[in-house]
């Protein structure tokens, strides 16, 4: 007890020097009311606020465009379109970075039928680069595979041969859900060797009962699986989930078609840029990924982001400021396969990333903004916080230094640089995430016009401010950071991180 009345004695200690250091820590980092530059940012909320065409542009996205998946030709028609629109706005040097996605994929037909113990229909969606059951369908019975426990199903896998595998979680996962991910395209591919007909489960919204809900999505990085996997609507999966649990032996029906190229296919990044007037060799990036999945419009994931962007440029551009650096507007692609076009983007400017101050992403559904994720940069936290405080009168927004790892913001902390997420309070996100809910009626046009506005301003001011905002990281300092995230498993296992084993005698190889 005394040891522990000293630490918690010392720790209080700790926390109030640590108190007085961030304090004056705080004297040192000016907001816009001391680093001069609160009247451009003044006309660029008047315009962000007042003459907003963000709802204008989703609107048009969603309707005129819609669904898009990287590689269709929905997709180019959503990039000519961005293209087309930073060009409407005013933006310099706009043009299409092409990169190449490893293999392309297209959505068929998805019908599936319960047999036994009753007969009716059963609502599945393909999930994205998946396989097909052969031609005319499948049928088999449905036997339980535990998703927290893959070690064990990828030991028995032969009792799924002629069988349909049915994703369940039972009892404590044995694994972080990273790696649980991570393992569960070894459980693929190992059922598909074994010849399991179809999995039912892969990456879920909410499975909440009354919404008759699919979701569909990848199922790894840049990976995919000739087996046929399928999202079921939480209505029909419980259904499945009981009999089973009764200790019956329900048989369904399936016939999944879907249809893979025979090699890469071509994407592109849309790229505009408002050029800095002092410096404009160095960049501050600000994205979205324009493409979605195909079940609904993509106006949540992320046409929001999307329109955010373009608006935020609008805003800027109606405003009449030019910031001291580039803010080089990026709408991604490929980001729903592996954030595929963000690390392209990293890869064909690596001879720029000195010069880069990082980059700003929204990527979290219809809500508004709530937190600033500085994408692994404790030390910027200090001196974000100005700025942050100086939104008050719009919204109160926290600010941290944590890594987000599910969207375009990723590279870029692995690169040594701040990705910074900004975060939303979006409670409906689950729902709509991926799945046929995914249509503009869940956006609040208020809403998306106050983010875009806030993209703007956040955009603008680490561009314009006197001291630079940020440079990179060594590898070293970043894969110590990642660890200290509990990020660096996930990208190891995922051959993502390229710098080898970084934090032993390992020396970081030179790409």
């Amino acid at each position: 007890m005394r040891k522990l009345l000293a630490s918690v004695g010392m720790s209080v200690v700790s926390f109030s020097l640590t108190c007085v250091g961030l304090a004056r820590a705080d004297e040192r980092f000016k907001g816009p009311d001391e680093d001069g530059t609160k009247p451009a940012l003044t006309k660029i909320a008047g315009e962000g606020m007042m003459n907003s065409h963000a709802f204008e542009y989703l609107t048009e996205l969603s309707d005129n465009v819609g669904a898009r998946v990287t590689g269709t030709p929905e997709a180019q028609k959503a990039i000519d379109w961005g293209i087309a629109k930073m060009r409407a706005i005013g933006l310099e040097n706009v043009h299409a970075e092409k990169w190449q996605l490893w293999r392309g994929w297209k959505r068929g037909t998805a019908d599936a039928e319960l047999l036994t113990p009753i007969r009716h229909k059963l609502y599945v969606d393909a999930m994205g680069w998946t396989g097909s059951t052969a031609a005319g369908g499948v049928e088999g019975e449905v036997i339980p595979v535990n998703l927290f426990d893959l070690d064990r199903e990828i030991k028995d896998v032969s009792r799924l041969k002629g069988k349909v595998a049915l994703v369940v979680t039972k009892g404590t996962p044995k694994k972080g859900f990273d790696m649980i991910f991570v393992q569960f395209g070894d459980f693929l591919r190992a059922a598909g060797e074994a010849g399991a007909l179809v999995v039912i489960g892969g990456q879920g919204g909410a499975k909440a009962s009354g919404l008759n809900l699919t979701h569909t999505g990848i199922l790894g990085f840049d990976a995919d699986f000739a087996i046929p996997v399928v999202s079921m609507t939480a209505e029909d999966q419980g259904q499945l989930e009981r009999y089973v649990d009764a200790g019956l032996k329900p048989r369904a029906r399936f016939n999944i078609q879907n249809t893979f190229t025979n090699g890469p296919v071509e994407s592109a990044n849309v790229v505009g840029e408002t050029r800095g007037r002092e410096n404009p060799e160095q960049v501050f990036v600000v994205g979205a990924h324009l493409d979605s999945w195909d079940l609904s419009e993509g106006s949540t994931d992320n046409g929001t982001g999307s329109a955010s962007v373009l608006a935020a440029a609008d805003a800027i551009a109606r405003s009449g400021m030019k910031p001291r650096r580039t803010i080089r507007f990026v709408l991604f692609t490929g980001e729903e396969q592996g954030l595929d076009g963000s690390f392209a983007y990293i890869k064909q400017h690596k001879g720029e990333l000195a010069n880069h101050l990082g980059d700003l992403v929204l990527d979290e559904g219809q809500g508004p903004v709530s937190e600033f994720q500085l994408g692994g940069r404790d030390d910027l936290v200090a001196s974000f916080q100005p700025f942050s405080k100086s939104l008050a009168n719009i919204r109160q927004i926290k600010v941290n230094e944590k890594v987000e790892s599910g969207t375009d913001t990723l590279p870029f902390s692995m690169a040594g640089l701040p990705g910074i997420n900004m975060n939303q309070d979006s409670p409906e996100y689950k729902y709509t995430h991926h799945s046929a809910a995914d249509a503009l009626e869940a956006v609040k046009p208020d809403v998306l016009s106050q983010n875009a506005t806030l993209m703007a301003l956040t955009a603008f001011w680490i561009a314009d401010r006197p001291d630079r905002f940020a440079t990179p990281w060594p590898a070293e300092r970043t894969a110590t950071m990642l660890r200290a995230q509990g990020q660096y498993d996930f990208l190891k296992a995922f051959n993502l991180w390229p710098y080898g084993d970084l934090g032993t005698d390992e020396k970081p190889k030179q790409n």
